[in-house]
């Protein structure tokens, strides 16, 4: 068809006979979502159907190409907000299913019936400053409501009572649930008490396992959360949230399993939707799988290469990284891309001995503690927060020393800092207190030694309870120096001092014991 004036894309995804669907943006001002007389339309908004996008006109109308199997959504600007459900998350979309979803294990959409003879999406103003804050949640994870009950006392409760986020919104960055789609309804109420608008990006775990193909494999993810990739304007930035998690089908050679893509039509979804972003607006790309394993990521690439400001956030690893991608990679930009590969909510999956609550203590692979991020925005610029859970806002490290050394040994004594949320960009110090001199740590690739202490006590005699932890990481945010060549007898404790790649500077301490040579038996008498 030919499109209208200001509309983006060629063709609309899905198979089936095409249809027209049209209806109206408008400003809901009773606050119905119904648009009655007198309610404006707003001139100027995008709507997509997962591959096009159109314009509305100067008195809100958009018309857009559909198929039996298309969610049509709106696309929210900044200083606008969609409404929400009771769960919080955000109602920006319609699905156009008319014999609803196949059967598989986890129910799908309903037959939603033939095309509404106007799909129409209210919004309603609200102040967006050029700074704020989201809350980033990587896999929460929990196989049933047992473990959703974990996240609500380890996570959600501290993110409550502290209320100082000032968060604005929040992601869930994919493994919503584990596998069990019959979680999403428990998950997101717990969600919801944290009281932001949430949106959710689909991970491996969140899709019918049971599905012969990609393209039947979210249906019941679209059933809770709509689109499976989508955007939208807070503020100053643009967020795409995106479906990085191909699903292939059990043939006669293979078994049913997932690759990192993102496929034809979100690519030109994405390309769609930047071709209305202007070129100095922050954009903020999040997926599940980490941007390095996405087979057609070089597509991408050429998309957001030349943008001034660009990050993108995943998770799936239960580690974290920062990758600055590069052309070693095929980045062709002038300056690397920033992918952070974010902390989880369930660490481990849930699995570690249990602590006084009854709660797994989940430490990740790479010896972080389970939790989640906040990422601060000002204009174009963005700074990353981590937080541990149910620990203070400063508990950033974590210092391995010995607990008692002799004299002579302080000069091959290492000290292991691992800095949950360190970079290559990080800086990281030490001193012997009082007041030694502050010297540089050597950033070095291994296994956190707690973790590994920790592995090391499940073989023993007396094994931990709970499910055992995985095995480890290699981690590359460990920095080791050495103690000072002489140390007198006594307790002593060291300072170390990290500053990350946005400036913020975080301290912690920890002591050790140099104990005297033992007297021999003769020189006693």
């Amino acid at each position: 068809m030919a499109h209208p004036p200001g509309s983006a894309g060629h063709a609309p995804p899905g198979e089936g006979d095409h249809e027209h669907a049209s209806g109206y943006v408008f400003h809901d001002q009773n606050g119905n979502r119904k648009r009655e007389e007198g309610e404006p339309g707003l001139p100027g908004m995008r709507v997509s159907n997962g591959r096009d996008i159109v314009i509305t006109d100067a008195n809100g109308r958009y018309e857009i190409d559909v198929t039996n199997d298309t969610i049509v959504f709106v696309i929210k600007p900044r200083g606008w907000m969609t409404p929400l459900n009771s769960d919080k998350l955000p109602q920006f979309y319609y699905i156009h299913k008319p014999a609803g979803s196949p059967k598989q294990k986890f129910p799908g959409v309903a037959p939603t019936g033939p095309l509404p003879k106007s799909i129409d999406f209210p919004l309603t103003p609200q102040v967006e400053s050029d700074h704020f804050r989201a809350l980033l949640f990587g896999d929460t994870q929990p196989r049933d409501k047992k473990e959703v009950e974990y996240m609500a006392h380890d996570i959600i409760e501290q993110v409550v009572a502290e209320n100082a986020h000032g968060a604005s919104l929040g992601v869930t960055l994919g493994d919503i649930v584990f596998d069990d789609l019959s979680v999403f309804k428990p998950h997101n109420q717990a969600i919801a008490l944290i009281g932001i608008p949430w949106y959710n990006v689909i991970g491996n775990h969140d899709m019918n396992l049971d599905s012969p193909n990609d393209k039947l494999s979210d249906e019941t993810f679209e059933s809770f959360y709509g689109p499976n990739y989508y955007s939208f304007d807070y503020g100053p930035v643009h967020f795409l949230a995106l479906d990085d998690v191909t699903w292939i089908g059990a043939t006669d050679k293979e078994k049913a399993h997932y690759v990192g893509g993102l496929g034809p039509d979100q690519i030109e979804f994405i390309k769609n939707d930047l071709a209305l972003v202007p070129e100095n607006q922050l954009i903020v790309l999040m997926m599940h799988i980490p941007l390095l394993a996405v087979e057609d990521r070089q597509e991408l690439y050429r998309l957001i290469e030349q943008r001034p400001f660009a990050l993108s956030i995943s998770a799936h690893t239960h580690f974290v990284q920062h990758h600055f991608i590069d052309g070693s990679d095929g980045w062709r930009g002038p300056e690397p891309h920033h992918h952070v590969v974010n902390v989880t909510v369930c660490g481990s999956w849930w699995r570690g001995a249990f602590d006084e609550l009854g709660i797994p203590h989940a430490t990740m692979s790479d010896g972080g503690a389970n939790g989640y991020s906040i990422i601060s925005f000002d204009g174009s610029k963005y700074s990353l927060e981590y937080r541990a859970a149910r620990r203070p806002a400063d508990h950033q490290m974590s210092i391995y020393l010995p607990e008692e050394i002799y004299p002579s040994q302080a000069l091959n004594t290492a000290m292991i800092v691992n800095v949950f949320f360190g970079s290559k960009k990080s800086k990281v110090e030490m001193r012997h207190l009082p007041d030694g001199q502050w010297k540089e740590l050597e950033r070095v690739d291994g296994v956190d030694p707690f973790f590994a202490d920790m592995k090391l006590a499940e073989t023993g005699p007396t094994p931990p309870n709970g499910m055992p932890l995985p095995g480890p990481a290699i981690t590359d945010h460990l920095w080791r120096g050495f103690l000072p060549p002489v140390l007198a007898p006594g307790t002593h404790m060291f300072e170390v001092r990290t500053t990350d790649m946005h400036g913020n500077v975080y301290t912690d301490r920890e002591s050790i014991r140099v104990i005297p040579y033992p007297v021999p038996s003769a020189a006693k008498k």
